[in-house]
């Protein structure tokens, strides 16, 4: 991975309907700061300025933000307005929401915990802890709705995928691959070191917005045991206890 930035931010047609607009070649929470600097400056102008008034989506990613738009017949000039605003978030930077999510690491939620910890030279009570000790930054939403990837995740427990994917891996497993971490919304396969589970499903559709993190979100992990994580489980289902509950700062 190449640590080199743009002197510039670099403008990149996607097809005949949409502009990407990339600020370097390397991830990192400050250039993923200006994509959603960006972001925020694009949505807020789609609401007054008529140049934007055609833009339909916005999709940031690690280091690039992509604008689609309606056929429109100057898409030039568009490009160009996207770049300016790109260049004035040279100094700004942008976060998004905290939440402090429950997650249990009993042996059957967490079935690549023990092989992780001996990989690096921990017990998995070790990585557990520092798991919850590590702020985790969504930097995408992709692979599936809902699905994060989060950067953050501590050098010492960088782990490549496993050698042969799983063919079916549960609902909101937390999981951790190369740099990343993650939570599976759905039962699917997938290829990630399973380290335990969430109670909270990570993708609601009658929910506003479905998914519960977006880009720019930052994650602390809290471990519970297997008694709390039941009795969480089933307050969000019965409606006793709603999502947003776990943003950081919401009443007990």
């Amino acid at each position: 991975m190449t640590t080199s930035s743009y002197d510039t931010p670099r403008l990149l047609p996607l097809g005949d309907s949409a502009w990407t607009v990339e600020f370097a070649r390397h991830i990192d929470p400050a250039v993923h700061g200006r994509v959603m600097a960006l972001d925020a400056l694009v949505n807020d102008a789609r609401q007054h300025d008529p140049a934007f008034a055609g833009i339909v989506d916005t999709v940031p990613t690690f280091r690039s933000l992509t604008v689609h738009f309606r056929p429109d017949p100057d898409p030039l000039a568009l490009g160009e307005r996207l770049l300016t605003l790109a260049r004035s978030t040279e100094a700004t930077t942008l976060d998004g929401r905290h939440w402090l999510l429950p997650a249990c690491f009993d042996a059957d939620f967490a079935p690549d915990l023990a092989a992780v910890a001996e990989r690096h030279g921990m017990t998995p009570a070790a990585v557990v802890e520092l798991l919850c000790q590590t702020a985790f930054r969504v930097y995408m939403i992709g692979f599936m709705p809902g699905f994060p990837y989060m950067g953050g995740l501590p050098a010492c427990l960088h782990t490549p995928r496993l050698s042969t994917p799983r063919k079916l891996v549960p609902a909101r497993s937390i999981a951790i691959a190369g740099e990343m971490c993650a939570v599976y919304p759905w039962p699917s396969p997938g290829g990630w070191n399973l380290l335990g589970r969430t109670p909270l499903d990570l993708f609601v559709a009658g929910d506003n917005p479905p998914a519960l993190l977006a880009s720019g979100d930052c994650v602390h992990w809290r471990a519970v045991d297997r008694g709390e994580y039941s009795r969480i489980e089933r307050a969000l289902a019965s409606g006793e206890l709603h999502r947003q509950h776990f943003l950081s700062g919401a009443p007990a």
